[in-house]
């Protein structure tokens, strides 16, 4: 196989990795052209030795400074925090949505000062959910509350904080999952509501994210019956070329949320729902755990893409959204 497109292909994968530092798989997947990467609490110790990690993965590139690699991770706040020790967790943001949206910006201040001081440049936050079921077994004090003007407001001024100080920022999870009583890390929910109220709850909060410029949007492994009736949003070309770009006119990078999720996993082999996932419109995958997994996710693209199931612009396209992120946010490490 062309060897110039698997290298093409990898950028629209972000993987994790075991440890503390970075490990031979994740070296292969970059020579192979992954140029993303998440990190979790097993990845985490003193804050010291998380920039050292950070460093350690920015300099698998062999051009860290004209190719960089980009380092994300989930630090939202309360029990969604990967990094503890010597850093500034934020509160729950339910916490931060009672508090109002001056208390949004103070925290979105805070994390960009906290992460860029080790070299993260990506924070897969905030939660644009509106908590609207009191049975939601995964989103609660993640969002920061029930009212859509609350979260909107909020995550909005939190974003802009965070991104005016140079942290990109991700609005998660479209088209919304605070209504559901599955989690989706382990089960597909299914929303049966009308388009009427998704435009009246779970979509204001995206659109003032976009409103204010947000880097990254984040998708959901939930179907929506009104959008895409049995097909997860993650998948579903309605809900991102149709919905989000097309309604909403997001143009920047669209994540998806992890495809090692039950809600993903269990009905559909890793690089079949890669391909459906790039089909739909989404830019960058994620990946975060098994090296197997991440190395079929690129196989598998690269087939689709010699097979024309999927075209050579498709795959462009998104290298041209992430290539913007890339230059407004991207740190090359320092030099060792």
């Amino acid at each position: 196989m062309d060897q110039l497109l698997r290298t093409r292909v990898a950028r629209l994968l972000c993987v994790g990795f075991p440890g503390d530092a970075p490990d031979a798989d994740l070296a292969e997947l970059v020579a192979d052209g992954v140029r993303s990467v998440i990190l979790f609490a097993r990845n985490a110790g003193p804050k010291s030795e998380v920039a050292k990690t950070i460093a350690a993965v920015k300099h698998l590139s062999p051009d860290p400074v004209h190719d960089p690699i980009m380092v994300c991770v989930d630090q939202e706040g309360g029990s969604t925090v990967r990094f503890t020790e010597g850093f500034d967790p934020p509160p729950p943001m339910r916490e931060v949505g009672g508090a109002g949206v001056d208390a949004a910006a103070k925290v979105g201040r805070r994390l960009a000062m906290d992460l860029l001081s080790v070299g993260i440049d990506l924070d897969l936050a905030p939660v644009m959910d509106v908590d609207s079921n009191p049975a939601n077994p995964v989103i609660g004090p993640r969002s920061f509350g029930s009212e859509p003007g609350v979260v909107s407001a909020c995550g909005a001024a939190m974003i802009d904080a965070m991104q005016s100080r140079g942290l990109a920022a991700c609005a998660k999870h479209f088209p919304g999952h605070g209504d559901t009583d599955l989690d989706s890390h382990h089960d597909l929910p299914v929303l049966r509501h009308g388009m009427d109220r998704i435009r009246q709850i779970e979509l204001p909060p995206f659109e003032a994210a976009i409103k204010v410029g947000v880097a990254a949007i984040m998708t959901t492994h939930v179907v929506f019956d009104a959008i895409d009736p049995g097909v997860p949003a993650t998948m579903s070309r309605a809900a991102i070329e149709g919905l989000l770009r097309g309604e909403l006119g997001f143009e920047g990078v669209v994540i998806s949320d992890d495809l090692e999720m039950a809600a993903i996993a269990e009905s559909t082999e890793v690089g079949e729902a890669a391909i459906r996932t790039v089909e739909a419109g989404v830019d960058l995958l994620l990946c975060c755990h098994r090296p197997d997994r991440q190395r079929r996710v690129i196989d598998a693209l690269a087939d689709a893409v010699v097979a024309g199931r999927l075209t050579e612009t498709r795959i462009d396209e998104s290298i041209r959204r992430l290539e913007v992120l890339f230059h407004a946010y991207v740190q090359a490490p320092e030099k060792s």
